[in-house]
């Protein structure tokens, strides 16, 4: 049985495979292509120090995760909106079960990081990070 980070990872992974349209993958290198969607890239992050709770023993933690967002509109379309289309739809996923299916108290998206890179000739690339406070608990810390 996978541990209770890996279980909630897991969990925000098929959040994300529900937003239609981009390619959801977990960790990795910064594609090469941007694929025709668009991207959304799980970054595992940081679960940071717990609080403890001594009887019964137990860890609670405020694990921070990021969802890098990259996409490649055509130039008919705004980059922006395509953006912010996308974001409204991660947001809805989020927003829909905010337990990931029980296996954390709550999952809280943060404002994104925006920045683009634009191409003489080309459909600028549009990107976003979304950092999201995974809360939960756990037994110990490697449970």
């Amino acid at each position: 049985m996978p541990s209770k980070r890996e279980q909630v990872l897991d969990a925000l992974l098929a959040t994300l495979q529900a937003v239609a349209g981009p390619e959801v993958r977990r960790g990795g290198d910064l594609p090469t292509r941007v694929p025709v969607g668009g991207l959304l890239t799980l970054r595992d992050g940081e679960p940071g120090e717990p609080e403890v709770t001594m009887s019964p023993l137990i860890y609670e933690y405020r694990h921070r995760a990021e969802i890098e967002v990259i996409l490649q509109p055509p130039l008919s379309v705004e980059p922006t909106d395509a953006l912010d289309s996308v974001l409204l739809a991660l947001g809805e996923a989020l927003e829909a079960d905010r337990t990931l299916g029980g296996t954390c108290l709550w999952v809280e998206p943060e404002a994104p990081i925006t920045s683009d890179l634009a191409l003489e000739g080309t459909a600028g690339i549009i990107a976003a990070i979304v950092p999201v406070e995974l809360n939960y608990i756990t037994t110990g810390p490697l449970a």
